[in-house]
Order: structure tokens, then sequence, then C-alpha cells
């Protein structure tokens, strides 16, 4: 691996963009914003705990001429057509920013977790990273957003019950095993654990797991579904932290934590903003998950399976959907109001699992 080597110069760019990245009302964290919920949704729904491991999705997709089979439509070497996905798990923690890998994706899923915090998900098929983190613990959703990818899930941990939820749906996961993580000893733990994609895929490959494509996240093509109304600046209100704000300047969007521009940072020290080129809502159901047992703590998470609203994001604009899918092993369809797939244009994406009862605006 070639990070240990490029470590020193790394956390000087970390400590100088973390001052700029925080702000006084960004770095509080409370877990009061679920108190409310968890006392009329103290138990897991069914959905966390039936078997769904015998499920395979029958979904198909017909590739738009000029549109490569990735995972987000771009262009990419052929032999980078037919590996797996790798997912990372990265914390979104103020003490976390900047971040490393997030440039490098090829897709980000956002979730929920506790304290009214966000992580992501960080999706890496045609593309590699060989920093990324900081790396952070599992959650049930994570495990319903990778189960239709097939790939491998690099996290640093998670409860028992929610390691039960991983192997229930067929997730590879890697935990922190000291050969695909290593720790920043100069940043707090446990803001501190990084990985690379490169040994993920070497690790995954040790373990015998199978090395193939995933199938595209979306329906992509060069005439995407026509936006219905100008958006070039989208807000979420995620929770009682400070919102997040997408600024669209004329190529992608920009990510700013309330007014701060979201910065991450590369293994040469080299610096940016956050951005995406399209940004997906699935606006879902919030529900408190817990252990069949009662063991171990509960976690905020949000239904995946169904069908909720969904909006999509790009060149400015924005048209309104809906998602659905009927297991946990399918992807996740975005459709039309005749129920046929919305295309989107290739690009990197970003996806939020928004909770439903949350407001989302844009102008």
């Amino acid at each position: 691996m070639k990070h240990p080597f490029r470590i020193p110069v790394l956390l000087t760019a970390v400590a100088l963009l973390a001052v700029a990245c925080s702000s006084g009302a960004d770095d509080t964290t409370t877990t009061t914003a679920y108190e409310a919920l968890s006392t009329t949704t103290t138990a897991a729904p069914t959905s966390t705990t039936a078997a769904t491991t015998t499920t395979t999705s029958t979904t198909t997709t017909t590739l738009a001429p000029g549109v490569d089979p990735t995972i987000n439509g771009l262009p990419a070497e052929e032999d980078l057509y037919e590996r797996r996905v790798v997912g990372v798990k990265i914390d979104n923690h103020p003490s976390a920013r900047p971040q490393s890998g997030l440039q490098d994706a090829d897709a980000v899923y956002e979730v929920l977790v506790e304290g009214g915090l966000t992580r992501f998900i960080a999706l890496f098929h045609q593309s590699d990273s060989e920093f990324v983190g900081p790396n952070r613990s599992g959650r049930p959703t994570d495990s319903a957003l990778m189960a239709p990818l097939d790939g491998s899930f690099q996290i640093s941990g998670a409860q028992p019950w929610v390691k039960d939820i991983f192997r229930r749906d067929g997730v590879h996961v890697v935990y922190d095993n000291g050969v695909t993580t290593f720790r920043m000893p100069q940043r707090t733990a446990p803001h501190n654990l990084y990985t690379t994609t490169l040994a993920i895929r070497d690790y995954s490959d040790d373990q015998g797991w199978l090395d193939e494509a995933p199938p595209a996240l979306f329906v992509y093509g060069n005439e995407p579904t026509p936006a219905t109304e100008n958006a070039e600046t989208i807000t979420f209100d995620w929770s009682n932290h400070p919102v997040i704000v997408w600024e669209w300047d004329g190529e992608q969007y920009l990510r700013f934590n309330n007014t701060t521009a979201h910065e991450w940072v590369d293994a040469d020290s080299q610096s940016g903003q956050v951005a995406s080129d399209t940004l997906v809502v699935l606006k879902g159901d919030q529900y408190i998950a817990s252990s069949p047992s009662g063991a171990g703590s509960s976690v905020p998470a949000v239904h995946t399976t169904g069908s909720g609203e969904a909006l999509v994001f790009y060149s400015g604009g924005v048209f309104e959907a809906t998602w659905e899918r009927e297991s946990v092993q399918d992807v996740i369809r975005v459709v039309d109001s005749d129920g046929n797939d919305v295309t989107l244009p290739p690009g990197r994406v970003w996806i939020n699992m928004f909770p439903d009862h949350r407001t989302l605006t844009w102008e």
C-alpha cells in the first residue's frame, strides 16, 4: 500500500481543512432527535427480521446507446465493467471532516444515524481510491442498500444483531481487520480509521467472493427525463443539526454544511469541495430498529422496500417521481406516474435516503 508514506503530508492538510470546515453550531452532537420517535416505534418492524436470502432480483436493465455498463453510466475501461462494487462506510461527524475518498466514488448513499447525524456509503465500481475514510460502523439500512449490489462492504464493526442482518441479506462485510484498514494516530478515535479500495478488492478475492459487475443503480440515458422546475439550491433539513445545502454551479452540485463548504482531502494533500452530478432523493418511513432479543442499542433506520416519493435533481432542475421495490435483494426502481423507469443522465450520483417526515426545499 502506498498510503503510509503520504500520511505526514495528508495530516497537515486535514488539520487545516478541519478548521475551515467546522462551525460552533455544527459541532454540537445531540441524541434528542429521536426521543419522541422512539416512544411510538420502539420495535423494529417485521421487514428487518424476515428472511430474504432466498430472494433474487429479477430486475433487468437495457442500456441506452452510448451509455456504459457502469454503476453510474459513465464511461470506463472495458476491463472494469465486470468487477465487483466496493462500498465503504464513511463517518460524517464534524470531527471526521474533511473526509477522504468521496471525490473518487462513483456513487454515494447518505443515511441518517443516531444523534441526528448522517453517514455515507461510498461506492466504487469503475473507480478506486487508495485513501478512504474515516471508516465507521454499519447499520441496518446499510444492509438493505448493499444487498442487491453483491459487492464488498467495508465497515469498522457493527452490533451483533446488525451483523445478523448483514448475514441474512448475504452482504459480504469486511470489518476492521488490520489488513484493509489502518489508523491515523494524529486523528482522534473513532474518527481515525482509514482504508483503501485496492486492499478491499484483494481481501475479497482471498475470501473467494465472486468478482462480478453490480447492476446499474438507475436507468441512464443521454436523453434524461426532463426536469419540471428549476432547482439550483437544494436544502435538506435532516435533523436538528444545521441544514445541508447543495448549490448548482453550472456544472455540478457543490455541498455545504449550512454555509460552510464541505471539503475533502486526498492522499496527496490535494483538497476540494464535495460535489456530485446528480442528486436522487428517496423518501422513506423512518423507524427505530432494535435487536429482537432486546440486547444492544436501538438505532434509526429507514424503510427501503415498498414505495415512496422520489426526487431527481440534475443540471439545475428537478423532476418528481416514485421509488419502488419488493425486497432488499432488488435494485430500487425510480418510476414515473405510469410505472415506467425514469431516465437519469450518466454521472456521479448522490442518493439521499431521506426521512419522509423531514423538510426538503429547493429554488
